[in-house]
């Protein structure tokens, strides 16, 4: 019997339709029997060891859970160099920057409770953010003069560092001034901190680039606004308490304190010695959002295992997984510039594996702290790989060495 096109057609477009189904099926059963291979990983442990014995590294913390189970976890080297303490699962660092994504997913809870849009503009609830300046030329600071922003800051803006504020951590005399301004100068709170930022001119035009920022610490403020608690009174009762982080927080208390690991740095000679300053575990007002949480490896895989579940954590929903969705994929149309990256809410994103020249996964989630501290999460792979330390300055050089090691040991 012949078949009429139209049947062949339709029956051609149904066989591709089924096979392109069971080929993702068959993705799906691989990434979730796939594990890590212990005689693999041990190379990342072999190298890290050696980064230790050369004096390149003080001691490192690694946790690595695949498929919703624990894959690997090891300690390194010390906590301390100078009284060569062990380094153990559950010490303690300041995480910096890895505060960003905890933020942000306290923000966007808020967000689903009906709080504000995304498009939102800031001034539409923090008033003073009305009739910003942006700097004519950053390198001369202030003084080189400033022009009216051309559009208003929106919350996508915050979460996307898109804003136009800057961090105040990079080189440059407008960069020096916003630093000495916020981290440098006494605030009683996160609101005296973002009044004292608004105040100082805008590094670009809203919109218009991505430029790292303390964006986060408005997120902070507006979290206080919209709960009616402070920042640290809100993360406590609704992430870290449900999700059992009993070892993250702004303040330590002497327990705590005593597990707090050393922050190492290097001298003229380049040789790794105890930092000079050490971060303070108490005390701390400012409950920021750029910065600030002190946290374990083991507490920070319970935050990514809820993310990587798709918002949910022990029975508990936390955020939908279309929020997760949202703020995993690239916001930044183009302006985050690093190659195959893109930037979401409160993460970078793996955008193309091919063009990062890395090992990894489009949808790769991550981001770092300013004392070496580094996370991925990748739901394709149902992976989520975490690596602590405690070193200053900032390199990204072991985050990627965290990659090309895990992944390599993907069984």
């Amino acid at each position: 019997m012949m078949i009429k096109p139209y049947f062949k057609i339709l029956f051609i477009s149904l066989f591709l339709l089924n096979t392109d189904a069971f080929a993702q099926t068959m993705a799906e059963k691989h990434h979730a029997t796939t594990a890590i291979s212990q005689e693999r990983i041990a190379r990342y442990d072999t190298y890290l060891q050696n980064e230790v014995d050369q004096g390149r590294l003080a001691g490192a913390v690694t946790l690595i859970y695949k498929n919703g189970e624990k894959a690997h976890e090891k300690t390194i080297g010390y906590s301390d160099i100078e009284s060569k303490s062990i380094m153990n699962t559950d010490q303690i660092f300041y995480i910096q920057s890895m505060t960003k994504p905890i933020v942000t997913a306290a923000f966007m809870m808020l967000y689903e409770e009906g709080y504000f849009f995304l498009n939102d503009p800031v001034e539409k609830y923090l008033p003073w953010f009305k009739d910003l300046k942006v700097a004519v030329d950053p390198s001369k600071g202030i003084a080189g003069g400033t022009v009216p922003a051309e559009s208003k800051i929106t919350m996508a803006m915050l979460l996307s560092h898109t804003s136009g504020f800057s961090h105040g951590i990079a080189a440059g005399k407008l960069e020096e001034e916003i630093r000495n301004a916020i981290y440098y100068t006494p605030h009683e709170n996160i609101e005296s901190r973002i009044k004292t930022l608004v105040t100082l001119p805008l590094i670009g035009q809203p919109g218009k680039q991505w430029y790292y920022s303390a964006s986060p610490d408005v997120l902070s403020l507006l979290i206080e606004k919209f709960s009616g608690m402070t920042t640290a009174e809100f993360l406590q009762q609704r992430l870290f308490v449900p999700l059992g982080m009993k070892d993250t927080g702004y303040n330590l208390n002497e327990e705590q304190a005593g597990r707090m690991a050393t922050l190492h740095t290097y001298n003229e000679e380049g040789k790794l010695i105890k930092a000079p300053d050490q971060t303070p575990t108490s005390g701390n007002k400012v409950f920021a959002g750029a910065n600030a949480l002190f946290s374990t490896a083991p507490d920070y895989a319970k935050f990514a295992q809820m993310l990587l579940n798709g918002g949910e954590w022990n029975g508990k929903q936390y955020l939908s997984p279309k929020t997760i969705e949202i703020m995993t994929m690239d916001q930044t149309n183009g302006l985050y510039k690093a190659p195959g990256q893109g930037f979401g809410f409160g993460f970078g994103v793996m955008t193309d594996v091919a063009d990062a020249k890395s090992l990894g996964s489009e949808g790769t989630f991550y981001w770092s702290g300013a004392y070496c501290t580094y996370f991925f999460i990748d739901p394709k792979e149902n992976l989520i790989s975490i690596m602590m330390t405690q070193t200053a300055p900032f390199s990204g050089f072991y985050d990627q060495k965290m990659r090309q090691l895990v992944y390599q040991a993907v069984d």
